[in-house]
């Protein structure tokens, strides 16, 4: 969650600085698939693009003292150890509002910065098993099923850097804050929508999806059907449009008033009648009848999807050994007019450098660290997609990123 939240505001400008202890952050010893690029894990290509980088072993009093002395110069400093750690080695919130009186403390934590389960390892997978997201996502006839990506960590991500802007936008002269995020928290509130409908009127039995119906609180025709040939979605629409396009029979049809109610008997003979007709079918049936659909792609198909392709939504890069690595572009484009912050940031008075075009990552020499810098505005830069992982001048420092939830002696970055 914090290396995607800081690497989110690299891309928008922010001069990030990732401190790792000397075997290295998580991320670099794992990744997916056991793949790497150019010795790098994907795990590494996926949240360390436009990060600079350097390693203190926190065990030293001299390494404490050179991250006193990024806190001093930074204008964020964000964490993910486990709650306490940093309070143990004189670098939590209250030793960082002494050093820097304006510095913004963002932790990202498992379960909250206390309570029951804050010595719990906080994870994805278990927090969408505690969270109730595994259960939703699962089915009544196979049980829980886990999201098939980290959707925890990376809309914790999202929510820790929109709570680090908006510290910014409103931070006081002279004065900074702390912002809280955590796994549960981002896993409760990515099902918003869900929990809703459950702690309102009468509840459910079960919350696990219905046959093909996507989600407990939805009614027909919302779900995914199996075709001839692959998988149709259908989305918000006229069960009664729906089956007409279909020719479900007569006596099969179910009344739009009672979508809901009787939904497991409606998607039944809608899957039927899906299930006749190749995908194709289906799209120009669809179409013709106005109704929301899609066809289900695999990793294949996204690939080359022409909205994919027109957005370039997958970029490639060079790396080290003039090996090329590819991943999903940077999300947020600004454009060329977009108006210039008022949100005036410290840099650290590091000399900028070229933009490289290398994915791998870059360390800053502490020996010339030279501290406080002047001020310079935070601006919007074009993306900087075909070197995910380079080290390049900033405009400023934004941010210091200590710590991973995953382990006590991981990363952390520094704006």
């Amino acid at each position: 969650m914090g290396p995607v939240a800081a690497q989110f505001l690299a891309d928008l400008g922010a001069d990030v600085i990732a401190v790792e202890p000397p075997d290295g952050a998580f991320q670099r010893k794992w990744g997916g698939a056991d793949k790497r690029v150019d010795g790098q894990s994907m795990l590494l290509l996926t949240g360390n693009r436009n990060k600079r980088s350097l390693t203190l072993d926190l065990k030293k009093p001299e390494a404490i003292e050179i991250a006193r002395k990024l806190i001093a110069t930074s204008d964020v400093m964000t964490e993910n150890f486990r709650p306490g750690v940093l309070d143990k080695l004189g670098l939590g919130y209250e030793d960082a509002k002494k050093i820097n009186p304006q510095i913004i403390y963002a932790a990202a934590s498992g379960y909250g910065p206390d309570g029951p389960y804050v010595y719990r390892p906080g994870q994805d997978l278990l927090v969408q098993a505690i969270s109730g997201l595994a259960t939703i996502t699962g089915s009544r006839e196979q049980g829980p099923r886990a999201v098939g990506v980290s959707a925890v960590d990376h809309h914790g991500a999202a929510l820790f850097a929109a709570g680090i802007l908006a510290a910014l936008v409103r931070k006081t002269p002279g004065q900074g804050c702390r912002v809280d995020v955590s796994l549960l928290s981002a896993a409760l509130d990515l099902q918003m929508e869900s929990f809703t409908c459950y702690l309102n009127g009468e509840r459910p039995d079960d919350v696990r999806q219905p046959g093909p119906i996507s989600g407990w609180y939805y009614g027909a025709p919302y779900g995914i059907y199996p075709t001839r040939d692959g998988h149709m979605a259908i989305s918000l629409g006229s069960l009664s449009t729906v089956s007409e396009a279909l020719d479900v029979p007569a006596d099969q049809r179910v009344p739009d008033k009672e979508a809901y109610r009787r939904r497991d008997e409606a998607s039944a003979a809608i899957a039927a009648n899906v299930a006749k007709r190749t995908t194709a079918e289906c799209i120009a049936l669809f179409e013709a009848h106005g109704i929301w659909h899609a066809a289900v792609n695999d990793y294949a198909d996204v690939v080359t999807d022409p909205q994919v392709v027109h957005n370039k939504n997958c970029r490639s890069s060079a790396g080290r050994r003039a090996r090329r690595s590819r991943s999903s572009a940077i999300p947020c484009a600004m454009m060329a007019s977009c108006p210039k912050s008022d949100c005036r940031l410290r840099n650290l008075g590091l000399r900028p450098r070229k933009s490289s075009k290398s994915s791998a990552t870059t360390t800053t020499n502490l020996k010339t660290f030279p501290g406080r810098g002047r001020s310079a505005p935070l601006r919007p830069r074009a993306p900087l997609d075909d070197a995910p992982n380079a080290h390049h001048g900033r405009h400023a420092r934004a941010h210091v990123h200590t710590g991973h939830a995953r382990d006590d002696r991981a990363e952390a970055d520094s704006p």
